[in-house]
C-alpha cells in the first residue's frame, strides 16, 4: 500500500489554490494522510482527484466540519497502527508524554505530523516519527513547491518512508 503524505498547505494564506503539482505528485497512491493546517476543506476534495484522504486538525483549521478531519485519527493499515496528529511538540518530550498529549494515549506503530514545516522521518522507542514538512512553505520560507512524502506499507514487512521535493520534480510555478 503507498500512502502520500502531505502538511500545511494553508490555502488560500499559502495562495489561492495548490500548487498543480502538490496534488499531482499523488496520482496512483491508496491513500493520502494530511497532517494539517489546511485552512478550507476544499483543499482536501482537490487531493481527492487522487486519492481518498484524512486529516488532522491543524492550529490554522478551526472551525472546520468535514468528516475527514479530526483532532487527531488513529488508523490500521496493512498490519500497521498508524497516528495522524498535526502537532508533536515539544518533540524532546518523552514519547509517551507525547502520545498521552497529543494522541489520547493511542500507542501507535507509526505516527504522522505536520506543525513545523520541516521534514523528518525518525525512529524513536521502536515507533516512527514522519513529519513530511510543508508541501506550499517548505522550511517557513515564502511560498514555493516545498515537500511531500510517502509510506509504502506491506504486511509483515519494515515500512519504507520517502521525502520528495516538488522543486526537484517539477518546474518552478508561474506565479
Amino acid at each position: 500500500m503507498r500512502i502520500g503524505l502531505v502538511s500545511d498547505t494553508h490555502i488560500p494564506e499559502a495562495r489561492k489554490e495548490l500548487y498543480s503539482a502538490v496534488i499531482d505528485v499523488f496520482k496512483g497512491v491508496d491513500m493520502i494522510l494530511h497532517g494539517g493546517d489546511i485552512a478550507v476543506e476544499r483543499v482536501l476534495d482537490d487531493f481527492e482527484q487522487s486519492a481518498p484522504i484524512l486529516a488532522a486538525e491543524g492550529n490554522h483549521d478551526r472551525y472546520l466540519e468535514d468528516p475527514r478531519i479530526k483532532k487527531y485519527h488513529i488508523i490500521e493499515l496493512e498490519g500497521f497502527t498508524i497516528g495522524l496528529t498535526h502537532q508533536l511538540e515539544p518533540f524532546d518530550w518523552e514519547l509517551d508524554q507525547l502520545v498521552s498529549y497529543w494522541l489520547g494515549g493511542n500507542k501507535t506503530d507509526i505516527i504522522i505530523f505536520g506543525d513545523t514545516h520541516y521534514e523528518k522521518i525518525v525512529q524513536r522507542d521502536g515507533v516512527w516519527l514522519v513529519n513530511p514538512g510543508s508541501a506550499m512553505y517548505p522550511h517557513n520560507q515564502s511560498t514555493r513547491l516545498g515537500h511531500v512524502g510517502f509510506m509504502d506499507l506491506e504486511r509483515g514487512k519494515e515500512p519504507q518512508f520517502e521525502i520528495v521535493n516538488l522543486a526537484d520534480r517539477y518546474p518552478a510555478p508561474e506565479d
